[in-house]
């Protein structure tokens, strides 16, 4: 036999089209030599076989599976330092393949760059913060926000700063590739891991091993959609791992009579889509944390190989799920992994007596304030930056704090705003002057702690309303009308896309066009008794097309109502939820 793989013509044809940028490995050549061997060997020909491949070249494919076919979009950076030299304009096709590269162009609203960071568990040390901030100074127009992913954006990136840009992010030990398109985004953690006295197991070493194996193997870089992970290893300040197509959370495992030995696990939850109106559902099993990678990347890979390419609307894990069972999912992770799982299936109120329930957080807005760490002696403070907007001067004088107070480290969360670790008690409140100072705070608050906005319309074509201008009003009309004695979220996204996830705000606002005497005006529908972790349930829609002039107004009225009707220690999700949608309508709308 010649070193050359012995398979028919028209199967190689078949591999080379499905994987054209694969070779095989050795055992895959032997191993697939001697299945046509065998097949051989009974007398079956191949001359004559209708191949996988000639299926699919009957059929056109769609804009991106086509896209990516012909070239592999991380192939393409020569076209960006081509583009550059001439400050060029991405085309269509262009558009799509530098996403891989973490570049977003934002036309028609602008004619530059967004750039989107990876950032595993929105973990940063002060020299990459400076570069950021010095990155946004120098080559953009200073924009910069923190993501509902823990991660970083700047904005405004002409094409021929672009490849700039990415080198001196790469040049600090962080990475922007395969930030957006078909691809894994930012791994998200707790943002105290590692810290916090309340976690069972510090998550870092994980999400770490995780986004470098992610990092170095090209097959996750086409994935049939784009895909979300988050890994939770408790604590005060969550990850919201259900609300991602893959999210894993820490157990403690007690003493039991099915043999399953006494310690930490992960439960992995899938599918979750809340831009869908879906959590993830659990799994029912146990996962070792020495195995937790491997098994997550197993998930992964079964979405690759099963995920939809065919229709970008029904092409996320949650779909998959709308058509398999777990329990099929988790065979054909089983097949990969050659092992099988613990099982360890919840009953029907979501609950197991092999380990402790989920332990909601007592602490309001728990991403907000200053808390005692594990380490004795230290805390760490989340620090409130309204709706994750912040300049490249305020990261500077971050990154100050954090090596003159802390340890040189920063955490970014998924609300929008970070923490700052390892800060001596002594220091504890001359930190906190410090904030105040460059226009943060620390203290939390029941109302403005709890609001989320994405992108908006000032930079993101998708969106109809400027959300994070109008978030901001909201926050500052609403703190002198009312004071809240209970927490409250307000999420408010510019687009179904839904990247702020206002179905799982208290309240979400969705923003719309309304028409008002023939002129098309900002504004939004709005939801209410959305939630997440222990509290999750998806928001229902009470009032649609609301001009934004008139959307602060019907909050006051909503919260004062719900204030006035509510039950000794009721919360506003509880509250929404004993109401049907007209007994709603008829409180908001009560004159205050």
């Amino acid at each position: 036999m010649t070193n050359e793989l012995q398979i028919p013509e028209p199967h190689k044809q078949m591999i080379a089209a499905q994987w054209p940028d694969r070779a095989l490995n050795p055992e895959q050549k032997k191993y697939l030599e001697g299945f046509f061997a065998g097949m051989q060997a009974q007398g079956i020909s191949f001359a004559g076989a209708v191949t996988t491949a000639s299926v699919e070249d009957s059929a056109p494919l769609i804009f991106e599976e086509r896209v990516k076919r012909e070239e592999h979009p991380l192939d393409s950076y020569y076209r960006l330092t081509d583009n550059a030299a001439f400050n060029k304009a991405p085309d269509k096709e262009e558009t799509f393949r530098f996403k891989w590269n973490g570049l977003f162009y934002l036309t028609p609203v602008k004619d530059a760059f967004m750039a989107r960071l990876r950032i595993p568990g929105g973990q940063l040390r002060t020299f990459q913060l400076r570069e950021i901030a010095q990155v946004a100074k120098q080559l953009t127009t200073g924009y910069v926000q923190i993501t509902t992913r823990a991660n970083f954006q700047i904005r405004l990136i002409q094409p021929k700063d672009a490849p700039e840009v990415l080198r001196r992010i790469q040049s600090v030990g962080l990475h922007t590739r395969g930030a957006g398109a078909d691809n894994i985004r930012n791994i998200t953690a707790n943002p105290t891991a590692g810290v916090d006295p309340h976690e069972l197991v510090d998550v870092t070493p994980y999400c770490n091993d995780l986004a470098q194996f992610i990092l170095a193997h090209r097959e996750f870089y086409d994935l049939p959609r784009k895909f979300n992970i988050a890994l939770d290893g408790g604590g005060l300040i969550g990850s919201i791992e259900d609300t991602n197509d893959i999210g894993v959370r820490a157990v403690r495992v007690n003493e039991n009579s099915m043999g399953i030995a006494p310690g930490i696990y992960f439960r992995m939850k899938l599918g979750g889509a809340t831009g869908h109106k879906a959590f993830a559902r659990d799994l029912g099993v146990l996962i070792s944390p020495d195995q937790v990678v491997k098994v997550i990347l197993a998930a992964v890979r079964v979405f690759i190989a099963n995920g939809n390419r065919t229709d970008r609307k029904k092409a996320r894990l949650k779909h998959l799920l709308d058509t398999w069972t777990l329990d099929q999912y988790l065979v054909e992770m089983e097949k990969l992994l050659a092992a099988s799982l613990i099982r360890a299936p919840l009953d029907a109120d979501g609950k197991s007596f092999l380990h402790e329930s989920e332990m909601a957080s007592t602490v309001a807005h728990s991403h907000i304030g200053a808390f005692p760490q594990k380490q004795t002696g230290y805390h760490y403070i989340g620090v409130a930056m309204p709706v994750g907007q912040i300049s490249p001067d305020q990261l500077l004088r971050l990154a100050d704090l954090a090596d003159n107070y802390g340890s040189g480290e920063v955490r970014l969360t998924v609300w929008q705003n970070l923490v700052l670790p390892h800060i001596p008690e002594a220091y504890v409140e001359t930190v906190k002057k410090a904030l105040v100072k460059m226009g943060f705070h620390w203290k939390q608050s029941n109302l403005s702690s709890g609001v989320v906005a994405c992108t908006g319309n000032a930079y993101c074509k998708y969106a109809a309303t400027n959300t994070k201008a109008h978030a901001l009003e909201i926050i500052k009309k609403l703190e002198k009308r009312i004071t809240l004695d209970q927490p409250i979220n307000i999420h408010v996204t510019g687009c179904p896309h839904s990247c702020a996830q206002h179905y799982m705000g208290d309240i979400g606002l969705l923003g719309a066009k309304v028409n008002r005497a023939g002129e098309s005006i900002e504004g939004y529908h709005v939801f209410v008794g959305g939630g997440f972790a222990a509290s999750r349930s998806i928001g229902r829609q009470v009032f649609q097309g609301i001009p934004f002039d008139e959307v602060i107004d019907l909050l006051e009225k909503m919260l004062k109502a719900y204030l006035r009707h509510r039950t000794s220690g009721e919360t506003f999700q509880q509250f929404t939820a004993r109401h049907d949608l007209n007994a709603l309508q008829t409180l908001f709308c009560q004159d205050v």
